[in-house]
């Protein structure tokens, strides 16, 4: 039997959204208590500490939470920037590694941490970030980690960049380098003037 703080819970949830504690406490006089049955029941699933996705089901089983969605809640705030270091084969480098790692760049929070059942990267870069993420962006970054980078031959990379990537999008990672590099990536940048 349910009790009606369970009830008005329950009937406040929306499949596919992410929940901290806090924004499920009004409607719950024992909002632990009621977390945990909905957990049970398989209405809510715990992400993170104070962290709760009420999962959407489709025909293969539950869908796991968006990372936007996801990223947004833990840090109470929307500004950050994600991206997958798989990203970088979008530039058409032959980079020949395929990774699991999603970084986040943030103002808050530094560090790994899971959520649900995928490991976050947190970084806080001390020259910011930009808005969106653009390719001009992506070869910086991609620049800025070389050496975090597994199997990728540096000094052949860099030719790759030198020699394959148009004068356009050089010329755009050069502006964006200004902001966003780091002192190497910046020297890289103005060899290539």
């Amino acid at each position: 039997m349910y009790t009606r703080s369970f009830e008005k819970l329950a009937h406040h949830l929306k499949s596919g959204h992410v929940y901290r504690r806090e924004d499920l406490a009004p409607y719950s006089k024992a909002v632990d208590r009621d977390l945990m049955r909905l957990s049970v029941e398989g209405l809510l699933e715990k992400v993170a500490p104070g962290l709760y996705y009420a999962p959407k089901a489709s025909r293969f089983g539950h869908l796991p939470p968006n990372d936007k969605d996801l990223v947004k809640a833990f840090l109470r705030d929307d500004d950050f920037l994600l991206l997958s270091w798989n990203d970088y084969n979008s530039l058409g480098l032959g980079l020949t590694q395929l990774y699991n790692r999603t970084v986040v760049y943030n103002y808050k929070r530094h560090g790994v941490f899971k959520l649900g059942n995928k490991a976050f990267d947190f970084r806080r870069p001390a020259r910011g970030f930009p808005k969106k993420l653009t390719p001009a962006f992506l070869l910086v970054d991609l620049l800025n980690n070389l050496n975090e980078l597994a199997d990728e031959n540096v000094e052949a990379l860099k030719a790759k960049i030198k020699n394959k990537l148009s004068d356009d999008l050089l010329k755009q990672a050069a502006g964006c380098a200004k902001q966003y590099g780091k002192v190497a990536t910046k020297k890289f940048f103005a060899e290539l003037a």
